[in-house]
């Protein structure tokens, strides 16, 4: 049996900021780092002689051990601690992300990605984890995940900004190398912050569940390969349909072996009778599937349609970003008194109305009339639902699974983002062959086909405006140990 020890007390005042920022700056190194290639891409093609097949890896060499690994993350850090499992997730990430800064070739960049999947989906389950048990109480915990959603929520957008910059001025090689200082310098704020957690100490026999843990794993990582994948190889093909079906399989072992056959589970099942963890998740799903799938399609059209620089690029989501801040502090002043619910759906109704006003832009666009405004409505929404969905995905859950609700939910974003996008990649690309009819794609037919992308999102965000009206009122902030009152 596991010994659960004394919880740990949460930082000291004098801390508490520095524990904060921490958990915010992991989180956003995580986010950040799925989005800042994006303006680097054609560089590292051309310097690395990637093939525009073996491009996709440049993504899906994160994503893929990222969604793979997040609830064994999060159950480790339930058994080993937080602040343990944070510093482990920074180093890792802090080592690949050197390798990808010097990679001589294709394959070490790949590995280099790859390495820093694992080490973020440490860190994410982690800083959550952190957050959670740190501030307890209602006012203070809303406000800190209010700062750690706004961190989320715009981790994407300042991806694509700091990316122009470096890209512009520095080396692409810069987009991982500046992870190196960053990461040590989390690092020693966290030493000096964080408090030792303790719930993990072993007695003789206490084991982790290596059967869960293997299927969980590598179902997730199959499911998400043949979802990322299927465009590229043929949804179809051979490939595609076994990675889709062992992944499947995998899933389905895990579920099984969660419920009849662990003695000490990996994943403990009844976490999802709590209605407000499975409702965020199942919104979570949503929002994951619309991040990524905004910033790609934005950072095509405003470089292969509307031309701009790669640092014109990264500052034109600038106004998204601070709008983030805006949504989440909002948030952050509200949440103690409604509850995480009405939150949700107030930060859904933005979103969905960005995403239709910028599914009409096409070659012709101009920023202040037709991409800023969609922008300050996505980021708006974006901020307060990220916050909202966080809280309501820890609420009710005792602080020794506070981690692994936190992996339950980063694996759904994760999830939502592979799914998402590559289904929304292809129905961009239906659109704009439908578009070019059998000739050569131009700048219409690609700004035509993101605009349906757009549109299929934002049905996609509408959906799932009954997951989010099905979190019940809990105890403000979502304090964790709080009962619901359905």
């Amino acid at each position: 049996m596991i010994d659960q020890m004394t919880p740990a007390a949460p930082a000291k005042p004098r801390r508490a900021g520095f524990v904060l920022a921490v958990c915010c700056l992991a989180q956003l190194t995580v986010i950040l780092d799925a989005s800042i290639v994006n303006v680097a891409i054609p560089s590292i093609q051309q310097d690395l002689q990637f093939t525009p097949g073996s491009l996709t890896w440049v993504y899906n060499g994160y994503l893929i051990p990222f969604a793979g690994f997040l609830l064994l993350a999060g159950r480790m850090v339930d058994l080993l601690g937080g602040r343990r499992m944070l510093l482990v997730g920074l180093a890792v990430f802090t080592v690949f992300s050197l390798v990808g800064g010097i990679a001589p070739n294709a394959g070490a960049l790949v590995i280099g990605r790859a390495g820093q999947g694992f080490g973020g989906a440490i860190m994410a389950s982690a800083s959550l984890a952190v957050l959670s048990s740190t501030f307890t109480q209602p006012v203070e915990r809303a406000k800190a995940l209010a700062l750690w959603g706004a961190a989320s929520g715009s981790g994407g957008a300042i991806g694509v900004l700091s990316g122009g910059a470096i890209v512009q001025w520095m080396s692409w090689r810069w987009v991982f190398l500046i992870n190196v200082p960053l990461c040590l310098l989390i690092v020693g704020m966290a030493v000096v912050s964080v408090a030792t957690t303790s719930r993990i100490g072993t007695r003789e026999g206490t084991k982790l569940d290596v059967l869960g843990s293997l299927s969980v794993t590598l179902g997730i990582a199959a499911l998400v390969y043949g979802l990322a994948e299927g465009q590229r190889y043929g949804w179809g093909s051979a490939r595609i349909v076994a990675s889709l079906v062992i992944g499947v399989v995998l899933l389905a072992v895990f579920v099984l072996d969660q419920a009849k056959w662990a003695a000490q589970p990996l994943m403990e099942l009844s976490l999802f009778r709590n209605r407000s963890v499975w409702a965020a998740n199942v919104t979570m799903l949503a929002l994951g599937a619309a991040l990524p799938t905004a910033f790609y399609f934005l950072t095509l059209l405003y470089q292969s349609v509307l031309h701009y620089s790669a640092i014109r690029t990264g500052l034109v989501f600038l106004p998204l970003t601070l709008c983030a801040f805006v949504g989440a502090a909002a948030s952050s002043v509200v949440g103690p008194k409604t509850g995480p619910r009405p939150l949700m759906l107030v930060g859904l109704f933005p979103m969905i109305a960005g995403l239709l006003w910028q599914s009409a832009a096409d070659e012709s666009a101009s920023y202040i009339a037709d991409l800023l405004g969609p922008s300050l409505l996505f980021g708006l929404g974006l901020g307060i639902l990220v916050t909202s969905v966080a809280a309501a995905a820890t609420a009710g859950v005792p602080e020794d699974k506070q981690g692994l609700a936190s992996g339950v939910l980063n694996t759904s974003q994760a999830l939502g983002g592979a799914a998402g996008l590559a289904v929304m990649v292809a129905l961009a690309q239906w659109r704009t062959a439908q578009v070019a009819d059998g000739g050569p794609p131009d700048v219409h037919a690609f700004a035509s086909g993101y605009g349906v992308a757009f549109l299929a999102t934002a049905v996609l965000l509408v959906l799932s405006l009954a997951a989010a009206a099905a979190v019940p009122r809990t105890v403000p902030g979502g304090v964790p140990g709080g009962k619901e009152n359905i």
